[in-house]
């Protein structure tokens, strides 16, 4: 459940903490959650700028006192030192909006000051930092406090539907949606801020006028290219149904069995929602191409988790990034997150990247353990010997599958695959003789055989036979003979810990 931002806001200022850090980019939100919490104490709000200085917003309770010019607007206080100076001097209670203040970093003066509130505290007076990014500054360690607005929910999502429709109808614009398409925009939405839906909203309707039922499509294009642009989080659009995938009959029934307990009546059953899986074996034997199939199979969207793009250079960059996409996915729920070769994300020593990993993984078990409904993990894993053992418990994942290399008959319907997807009638093609030529081959490879043997074929204007086929996997040094002992060592730690899919 998604929790009201201004509930936790209180929270922290009934708590009397002196300095909050108001992570992510919804500035508007930790406004109105500031407003929320001032309102019913009677504590005047008041908003700082690089341009404006520091004002009292109307419609707040005024302070008793000010030691200053102006109640409605403070002279000098543009200069960061001086609006912190006039915080301290007041000593009154209110909530101080420091609206980006990544300046403020860059004078000692007034970083000695914000510290020195917390060493000065007063009942009531809470002073809120936004813009300085995704954790506590360090110069601002231990006084701050990391505060994280959650984004809409669904019923925020669709009063803030309602309310830009009217708007939109004002200058001749409609937004015309089936029930179902409603429900699915909501859906296509969550995880933004109020001023990026909004936005999106807007922009497709301006575009021609009417926001309809076929505008969606380009509505999720829109969303995943916001959410890759500062976030490790990709949305990925996916067609792939499971009974695409070939062989895996092991894992297609669990996933087809556990795909039941998303029904509605499950709930009242007493079944649980699925959490999620952990899929290891050996490389490029569709661990992937499963992940798509799931969420496709079970009609939820799919949102990758880009390793790659979750570490960052600066102290407590990476447990931020991670701690912030977590909170979108939950945001998104019901969903399917995709962690592709965890052990990129958890695995490393604490003594080699100052305790980074550690940290990492500590969020992530901690995050896995307790995640609300709503979010099945598939996460992926190449090299077990990185994986740290505390991830496979029980709790974590619901069950982890070892993906082997594919059996005779499991290769005959990849191949069967692949050319079909092509084109081209498989029943023209000797499949059981390739089979028998690529043992050892994982699904990459096979694919890579018909590709090959494509290209092949193209250049010399003939048609694609089952010779060209048997002739490139001829050519092929599987991995399964590269790395033989790895894949060796791979299956000897499935023996006992996982299931053959």
């Amino acid at each position: 459940m998604v929790l009201d931002p201004s509930r936790d806001l209180r929270t922290l200022v009934a708590s009397r903490h002196q300095l909050l850090i108001a992570a992510g980019r919804d500035e508007r939100r930790v406004l109105e959650a500031a407003r929320e919490v001032a309102r019913p104490l009677g504590l005047p709000v008041w908003t700082w700028t690089v341009a404006n200085g520091l004002a009292r917003e109307a419609g707040t309770a005024r302070e008793l006192t000010a030691p200053t010019t102006s109640q409605e607007g403070q002279t000098g206080t543009r200069d960061p030192a001086q609006a912190v100076a006039f915080i301290a001097q007041a000593r009154r209670p209110g909530v101080y909006l420091l609206l980006d203040a990544g300046p403020m970093l860059d004078d000692p003066v007034a970083v000695r000051r914000l510290k020195e509130l917390s060493g000065a505290p007063v009942a009531g007076r809470t002073t809120i930092l936004t813009g300085v990014g995704d954790a506590v500054p360090a110069a601002l360690r231990p006084e701050g406090v990391l505060f994280r607005p959650r984004p809409p929910d669904a019923d925020e999502l669709a009063d803030l539907l309602d309310r830009t429709a009217k708007g939109l109808a004002a200058s001749g614009m409609s937004i015309r949606l089936s029930p179902a398409a409603r429900v699915a925009l909501l859906y296509s939405l969550r995880g933004l801020t109020a001023i990026e839906a909004e936005r999106i909203i807007t922009e497709h309707t301006v575009a021609d006028g009417l926001l309809g039922d076929s505008d969606l499509p380009a509505i999720r294009a829109a969303k995943a290219q916001l959410l890759s642009a500062d976030s490790p989080l990709d949305l990925i659009l996916v067609d792939v149904p499971l009974s695409s995938v070939g062989g895996l009959p092991q894992l297609k029934a669990w996933m087809a069995e556990r795909g039941r307990a998303l029904e509605p009546a499950a709930r009242r059953f007493g079944v649980p929602y699925p959490r999620g899986v952990l899929l290891t074996g050996v490389p490029g034997t569709g661990k992937s191409l499963i992940a798509k199939a799931i969420a496709s199979s079970w009609g939820l969207a799919l949102v990758a988790l880009d390793t790659g793009r979750l570490h960052g250079s600066l102290v407590g960059e990476s447990e931020q990034r991670l701690s912030a996409a977590l909170d979108a996915v939950e945001a998104m729920a019901p969903v399917v997150l995709w962690i592709d070769e965890i052990e990129k994300a958890v695995g490393g020593s604490g003594d080699n990247d100052g305790g980074v990993a550690a940290r990492v993984l500590g969020i992530l078990l901690r995050w896995l353990q307790e995640r609300p409904d709503g979010v099945f993990v598939v996460a992926t894993c190449n090299d077990v010997t990185a994986l740290p053992p505390e991830l496979t418990r029980r709790g974590r994942f619901d069950e982890v599958f070892f993906v082997d290399l594919p059996s005779a008959e499991e290769r005959i319907g990849v191949l069967h695959a692949q050319l079909a997807g092509r084109g081209w009638d498989p029943r023209a093609f000797d499949l059981a003789a390739i089979s028998a030529a690529t043992d050892g081959f994982s699904g990459a490879e096979l694919e890579s055989v018909v590709v090959s043997g494509l290209y092949a074929a193209y250049a010399a204007n003939r048609a694609l036979t089952t010779d060209l086929l048997l002739a490139e996997a001829a050519a092929t040094v599987p991995l399964s003979v590269l790395r033989s002992e790895d894949i060796a060592a791979l299956r000897e730690w499935a023996r006992g810990r996982a299931i053959r899919a």
